[in-house]
């Protein structure tokens, strides 16, 4: 049996006789631990706690919901782990980046864990997907070198006289095996990656600073803006840079093309972080991460956007119109 469908079965029966029903007098504590700020219901994992109350988890009733925040700054990674582990929850949900995640690992041992991760055997996570055989699950969102090189030909094919691409994204994914890949991808596509990564706890003004220059300096011609949650953050700041100055992008999430966004190659955030709150049940209700196989994102939709391609002046290829999932007019 595939993994894929192992997890599907094990999702669709999380109130079967195998998992013992939630007590229901019993007040449950689940940690937060992510890099960006807004962990609030209504921020970047709504969807997470929307899917929580549909299971009967609801905040302030039989849910308490301990929120810790790195603020995407590297050296508050230990602290901010320590202080979750602190809090005595029942389970930690870790999101934002593998690299806290590995922290988690090195600090948590008892603990139930479930996480967003890359590739979680390459990067020592875990040892099996099928069976992680510790203390963490959760689901794996990594299609390495592939994805990146994806991103980059569609945006190539919409944009085929580009040559200076912008690749947006932090001074750690820069520096790790994420960097190594998009630079392999810009060689095989034999364009010039220019700009430089965001430093530090990157805010709304170091957004501006490396977009600015991206453009004035750098002359680029197109931008891929790489995953990451404080870039959803800065959503707003930066498909408004792209569209002022008229830069053709491709993103990772359709949140940027919903508020004007030119294209994205992007996996379903909604379902994802569905998906981890039954991981969240299934562990409330007694499974043992162990025993829970590390789901892997495989569908990816192609979304464009071609009331943006007409504010940029862009003429979108048919070929590429008529590949798409999903179209906006």
């Amino acid at each position: 049996m595939r993994r894929r469908d192992l997890l599907a079965g094990l999702l669709a029966t999380t109130t079967a006789s195998a998992l013992r029903a939630a007590e229901s007098n019993k007040v449950y504590r689940l940690a937060i631990v992510s890099t960006v700020a807004d962990l609030s219901e209504s921020g970047l994992y709504k969807p997470l706690f929307v899917e929580l109350r549909r299971l009967g988890y609801v905040e302030g009733e039989n849910l308490v919901v301990l929120r810790f925040s790195a603020r995407e700054d590297t050296s508050r990674y230990d602290t901010t782990v320590r202080d979750a582990v602190s809090s005595s929850p029942d389970l930690i949900f870790v999101t934002g980046t593998s690299h806290l995640l590995l922290r988690v690992k090195a600090l948590v041992r008892s603990i139930p864990v479930v996480g967003g991760m890359n590739d979680p055997v390459a990067l020592g996570i875990v040892s099996n997907l099928a069976r992680p055989e510790g203390n963490i699950t959760g689901i794996s969102v990594d299609a390495g070198i592939e994805i990146l090189g994806k991103r980059l030909g569609i945006l190539l094919e919409a944009v085929p006289t580009a040559s200076r691409v912008g690749f947006l994204c932090t001074e750690a994914f820069w520096n790790s095996a994420g960097g190594d890949a998009m630079r392999a991808a810009a060689r095989n596509f034999s364009v010039k990656i220019v700009g430089s990564p965001l430093q530090g706890a990157a805010q709304e003004a170091e957004y501006l600073r490396v977009l600015d220059d991206l453009l004035q300096r750098e002359h680029a011609d197109g931008m891929l803006v790489t995953d990451g949650p404080q870039h959803l953050a800065h959503r707003d700041v930066i498909v408004d840079f792209a569209e002022r100055g008229r830069l053709p992008a491709i993103y990772p999430y359709r949140e940027y093309v919903e508020i004007g966004g030119l294209m994205a190659y992007a996996i379903d955030r909604q379902k994802l972080y569905r998906q981890h709150a039954h991981y969240v049940d299934m562990i409330f209700k007694g499974a043992k991460p162990s025993e829970l196989p590390i789901y892997q994102v495989d569908k990816y939709t192609a979304i464009i956007n071609l009331k943006a391609a007409r504010t940029q002046g862009i003429t979108i290829p048919a070929s590429l119109v008529l590949r798409a999932d999903e179209v906006i007019e």
